[in-house]
């Protein structure tokens, strides 16, 4: 709930599919008459979403369906300004919108592959945040979210811009959070292990822990409204990362080198 009783007002990207469909239509469940802005890149992803948040919360929750990519600044802080003045000042802020493709350092074709995926996974992270933090500041209060990944906990070969992407936004997380120290805003670090979606249907390796997208949204959103700064989801991918980044480096190596890896294609999250 926000700090005042009533139900949220929330700002989702990535919000077309996957982990931030989820998180839109769990927020609707567990907080009939919540605002919810939906953005992404396709607008018919985003109306099935807009059908379910309202389907989930009984025609309580409204649903915002705002087309941009997170990395066109303009376009995304067009969308911010137009959810604000429809919607409100949000209580919560969630930057979820990311993409996950295999890069090979070296390949010509990789280059552009690997700017995509850090320019959306962490450049728009700051992005997204930007126009909402005066106003909640201002207010006193709220919570902004970015979601990472347990891929930022250590480098994975033939996965270095996701690995890269991923490690710097939790990097990034970190300082926004005693950033903003002191100032009513929380700062609130999600690290996904493997989840049911749309990004990793195309994995052709084995993925421990592996859990529903809804069952994540709970998680998560349980963790964001209590306001912990960092949480893995699932709980048991933060013991196989905790043990993977004590492993001295030749042991790592030599596990990993001949390790599965992820297609050379592009998956939207």
């Amino acid at each position: 709930m926000s700090a005042a009783g009533r139900a949220p007002t929330v700002f989702v990207t990535g919000a077309s599919s996957g982990l931030g469909a989820a998180l839109a239509i769990e927020y609707a469940r567990r907080h009939p008459g919540a605002r919810i802005g939906l953005l992404g890149r396709r607008a018919a992803g985003l109306g099935e979403v807009g059908e379910a948040v309202r389907a989930e919360s009984g025609g309580r929750a409204s649903a915002l369906e705002l087309v941009a990519d997170v990395t066109d600044r303009a376009a995304l802080a067009e969308a911010a300004g137009r959810f604000v003045a429809e919607a409100g000042v949000p209580d919560v802020v969630i930057a979820n919108a990311g993409i996950s493709a295999g890069t090979i350092t070296g390949e010509a074709a990789d280059a552009e592959v690997f700017r995509r995926i850090v320019e959306t996974n962490l450049i728009a992270l700051p992005e997204t945040f930007a126009p909402f933090v005066g106003p909640m500041r201002a207010r006193g209060s709220g919570t902004l979210v970015g979601i990472a990944s347990v891929a930022g906990i250590r480098g994975l070969p033939g996965a270095g811009a996701y690995s890269a992407s991923k490690a710097a936004a939790i990097a990034y997380m970190e300082s926004l959070r005693v950033e903003m120290r002191g100032s009513g805003l929380r700062v609130v670090t999600i690290a996904p292990g493997y989840i049911r979606t749309p990004m990793t249907a195309g994995n052709r390796y084995p993925m421990p822990f592996l859990t529903d997208a809804d069952v994540f949204a709970r998680r998560a959103v349980r963790a964001i409204d209590a306001g912990r700064g960092f949480v893995v989801i699932p709980w048991q991918m933060r013991i196989v990362a905790g043990l993977l980044r004590g492993l001295p480096n030749p042991v790592f190596d030599r596990l990993f080198a001949r390790a599965p890896r992820k297609a050379r294609v592009g998956a939207d999250g």
